[in-house]
């Protein structure tokens, strides 16, 4: 497993932009995403943020640690060709599904009994189990093979998207242009994709 630690100006340009890219898609995905719906639906809540954002930050650390794994693991099942198309024709999905707006159980909060900052971390860690940010990170880190900075740069994307939610609730909730978001989210998908199809992994070691 490689944890991306710096080794030199060559290898230091390819992890920052496994890290600036994982923050642009997971903060750009996460819009309208079911977790965030849960993070403003948190908020109304309990209207006690701060230990609110900190749960989402340890949920969203420990999902996504456990995400980046398994796309390192991945890395280590398949070929270099074979992972190529794998991991082209996911990003590829992503971006169709990504184009779905999501909804919200309410049930998603039902652990209140365990007070705020546990109710918010085992909720927002079982929402996130199978969601896009979770699965774009599973592909992430195969994409660019560097643990540490695709889940530096996913979970930063994630408290750039969710930490306002919390702190601001409906005063931006119905003023985000969710569609446009997603749309420009989607587009980078397919450039990652069509980018990875055509050989632009090989420069990460595919």
């Amino acid at each position: 497993m490689r944890f991306g630690y710096y080794s030199g100006p060559r290898k230091f340009i390819p992890l920052m932009e496994a890290f600036f890219v994982s923050t642009g898609i997971v903060a750009l995905a996460e819009i309208g995403d079911k977790t965030q719906l849960l993070a403003f639906l948190l908020a109304a809540k309990f209207r006690r943020p701060l230990p609110i954002v900190l749960a989402i930050l340890v949920a969203t650390i420990a999902n996504h640690a456990f995400a980046a794994a398994i796309g390192t693991w991945i890395t280590t099942l398949l070929g270099p060709e074979t992972l190529r198309w794998v991991l082209g024709i996911s990003f590829l999905l992503m971006a169709g599904w990504i184009l779905i707006p999501d909804k919200l159980d309410e049930g998603d909060a039902k652990f209140a009994k365990y007070g705020v900052f546990m109710t918010t971390l085992i909720a927002f860690f079982l929402a996130e189990m199978g969601d896009k940010t979770q699965i774009a990170t599973v592909a992430l880190a195969a994409q660019y093979h560097s643990f540490f900075w695709v889940v530096a740069g996913t979970t930063f994307g994630m408290m750039l998207a969710n930490a306002p939610a919390v702190y601001f609730g409906d005063k931006i909730a119905n003023r985000m242009p969710v569609k446009i978001v997603h749309r420009i989210a989607a587009a980078i998908f397919v450039v990652l994709g069509m980018a990875t199809l055509l050989g632009a992994g090989s420069r990460f070691g595919f």
